[in-house]
């Protein structure tokens, strides 16, 4: 009789990779968890209770088959796991990385709920496709028949770039136009290193450009090329290029010196990492070497700051958030790892206003004779307290009036998420809508716009979110623009 190699969860218990040291971790931007041993992988996938409902599976935005592939992992047959696994979704090393999973398919594992403690799914899922790349599994697009309908995708995000890679699996000719000198959008320049490494990334670009995707870089639309002039190349154009604007605070000194943007600083410190040449890192503008520093915000992005700056080197790191751990809205993994690292989280609290900025390393100034040393910045904190919900349910923050200090900084980081930009405006398109936040009209089935023959994926439709859902609407966009390219949605239609 075969031995049962599932339904694992009350004899085993759940165990994560191994998580490499604070201290060591805190000096490199290397990935933060060590990879599974065959061994391991297969016996914390064998703990999945195999669900005649799969929760893990409706709570996934591309409802991977997460039961089958644990089971095919736990079996030995990592060549099949790893197929079930690409079957629906474009870059599971990827998500099996950065992918919320404790609040997405985890969150909502069965055996959770029970008090057993979840399955490591996101790790066995980095495990399966790891070893299918070091395997030569992994393959790039080959359509079987070319077709001469080309599709023209703004952005070279997770949703611009899953959609390529299905429409370039369907044969159709795909050009993709990215403002940054490297693909990927965020995954690339938002995400830092110890949460995503950036061969991952590139590797996955070079198997699209050698699968026949072109790839316009340092292209930007409005300036570089013209909407239309992108419409007028195209059968089809897909609009995917996330959100930038950063949200800002309505505080005296908004935009003092030292007081700068996430995204601007995420971006440089990346580049930093590819080895490229950032003047605003070399001067200290971008750079938390000996400094000070507070970060602003409470979600996935503030956390990179806080662990980004750490690695720097800064003299202190200390994250403001309006609201208590409870409410935080990043992931509580990310919040413990930066707790590790030496992150002090300021509950309830607010900025109120910034003053004062000392230039270059605030170790250097502070070595100068007193009476040359400038202005330091200074963050006026404002604590809180939580009120009455509001109409989501959620607790308000309210002022304590009178609990105000002043918290010494050097770099203040503004990590409050992202709004849309005016791409109407920005592109000179008329007929293209949007709604009241900004964002881009689109049918939440279709992806179809306003526009016939353009559609619209990712965080420019729904607003900052994820890159699972990002790669989810990519390739439903993708079928979507197949059939209208192909006809078959009119026949469908009529």
């Amino acid at each position: 009789m075969a031995t049962q190699k599932m339904l694992k969860f009350v004899s085993t218990p759940r165990e994560m990779p191994e998580k490499r040291d604070a201290a060591e971790r805190s000096e490199d931007f290397h990935e933060i968890y060590q990879e599974y041993a065959a061994q391991k992988a297969a016996e914390q996938a064998g703990r999945c209770s195999q669900c005649g409902v799969p929760y893990c599976q409706s709570h996934c935005p591309l409802h991977n088959n997460i039961p089958d592939w644990l089971r095919l992992t736990a079996e030995g047959r990592l060549k099949e796991a790893y197929q079930v696994s690409q079957a629906t979704n474009t870059f599971p090393e990827i998500c099996g990385r950065i992918c919320p999973q404790d609040r997405l398919c985890e969150g909502n594992c069965v055996i959770e709920q029970s008090g057993h403690g979840t399955v490591t799914i996101g790790a066995v899922e980095k495990y399966i496709t790891d070893t299918a790349w070091q395997e030569g599994w992994v393959a790039g697009p080959a359509p079987t028949q070319e077709r001469a309908e080309s599709i023209g995708i703004v952005g070279a995000g997770p949703g611009g770039l899953a959609a390529a890679d299905s429409l370039r699996r369907m044969g159709f000719q795909v050009t993709i136009y990215d403002r940054y000198d490297r693909a990927g959008g965020l995954m690339t320049y938002g995400i830092p290193g110890f949460k995503l490494e950036k061969d991952v990334v590139m590797r996955r670009n070079k198997l699209l450009e050698d699968g026949g995707v072109e790839f316009v870089l340092n292209c930007n639309v409005g300036e570089d090329i013209s909407f239309d002039a992108i419409r007028g190349k195209h059968d089809a154009v897909l609009i995917a290029t996330g959100v930038y604007k950063t949200r800002d605070l309505d505080i005296d000194d908004a935009e003092a010196d030292g007081v700068v943007r996430a995204i601007d600083y995420l971006t440089a410190s990346n580049k930093i990492d590819f080895g490229d040449d950032v003047p605003d890192f070399d001067d200290g503008e971008l750079n938390a070497k000996g400094k000070r520093v507070v970060v602003i915000g409470g979600g996935d992005t503030a956390m990179d700051c806080v662990r980004t700056a750490i690695r720097q080197g800064a003299q202190s790191v200390k994250c403001l958030y309006r609201r208590d751990r409870s409410n935080m809205p990043g992931s509580q993994r990310e919040v413990q790892n930066a707790e590790e690292e030496g992150v002090e989280f300021v509950w309830l609290s607010a900025p109120g206003a910034f003053a004062g900025h000392v230039t270059g390393v605030a170790a250097e100034a502070q070595e100068r004779d007193v009476d040359q040393v400038g202005q330091i910045a200074s963050v006026r904190v404002q604590k809180m307290r939580l009120g009455a919900p509001d109409v989501t349910g959620r607790q308000s923050p309210e002022l304590i009036d009178g609990a105000d200090y002043d918290e010494p900084a050097e770099l203040v980081i503004k990590a409050l998420g992202f709004e849309p930009e005016d791409l109407p405006r920005l592109w000179g398109v008329d007929g293209l809508e949007v709604t009241r936040w900004g964002t881009i009209k689109a049918n939440f089935q279709t992806h179809q716009t306003s526009i016939p023959g353009v559609y619209a994926v990712g965080d420019i439709v729904r607003g900052a979110s994820l890159v699972v859902w990002a790669i989810r609407d990519g390739r439903e966009a993708a079928e979507s623009i197949a059939g209208f390219l192909t006809g078959e949605a009119r026949v469908a239609a009529e």
